[in-house]
């Protein structure tokens, strides 16, 4: 298992694959093994690379979540890509890790090829999101499949980084901020935007998307007909068709 410090901090990373560089970035909850049914099929284009935010997997844990958490782990992957010495790679984020790559093509548009930003819900948090994710994480801390995906995730302590990013989640959503710290139309880095019309956790994505490429015309939108959050895995083979289509123009 391989590590680097960031802030006194280890973080866990993972190197799989060979050939051109793929940064893979896990959403909220979730640690790197959201990817472990994909590893394959991807690993045999791209050398993957994977990360453990701070306090989530195998990385080490937190006393609690950075506020403003999306942009913090952005500057985290920017650490690992000078400890990895990387000049250039692209970037998949999906859901929560969207967020981050897309604050890490804003504030590092010279490291990154080609993003792709999955199943995230625009620039602010979404109200319908935020009403309920307190008593929606409480009764989903109950349910036996999501008690054993989380700790599939983090391991015997699941539940505390499941506290820390609700606390996190919703003083960040009372500030009224955008996850972002430059404005979406800044965006300079060749992306596209993922989801699915039938994603439960983010209503209505084709409509955020379409008010993003609004704010850039560079943007480009591509929604799933079927399949639930997040689109990358439950899309898993169209999904990687187009990563492919894309991802030939720049390597």
């Amino acid at each position: 298992m391989a590590y680097f410090k960031f802030e006194n901090k280890a973080v866990f990373y993972e190197e799989i694959g060979s050939g051109y560089p793929l940064l893979l970035l896990h959403g909220n909850t979730a640690s790197s093994k959201l990817f472990s049914s994909i590893l394959e099929m991807y690993s045999t284009d791209f050398k993957l690379i994977l990360i453990d935010f701070p306090g989530h997997g195998k990385s080490e844990r937190v006393l609690k979540f950075e506020h403003d958490f999306w942009y913090y782990n952005s500057n985290v992957c920017h650490a690992l890509l000078k400890h990895l010495k990387i000049d250039k790679l692209s970037v998949i984020g999906t859901s929560g890790g969207a967020l981050v790559g897309i604050n890490l093509a804003l504030e590092h548009p010279e490291k990154i090829n080609y993003l792709i930003a999955d199943s995230f819900m625009g620039e602010y948090p979404l109200n319908s999101y935020e009403t309920d994710l307190k008593e929606n994480r409480q009764k989903s801390k109950t349910n036996r499949f999501a008690k054993e995906f989380w700790t599939f995730y983090h391991g015997v302590d699941w539940e505390n980084v499941i506290d820390l990013d609700t606390e996190m989640f919703l003083n960040f959503s009372q500030a009224n901020s955008s996850f972002f710290h430059q404005s979406i139309s800044e965006l300079s880095v060749p992306t596209t935007l993922t989801g699915s019309k039938q994603d439960e956790l983010c209503n209505n994505l084709d409509k955020i998307y379409n008010d993003l490429k609004m704010k850039n015309n560079r943007l480009e939108v591509h929604m799933f007909e079927t399949g639930n959050h997040p689109a990358m895995l439950s899309n898993k083979d169209e999904f990687y068709s187009l990563v492919r289509k894309k991802l030939k123009k720049v390597t």
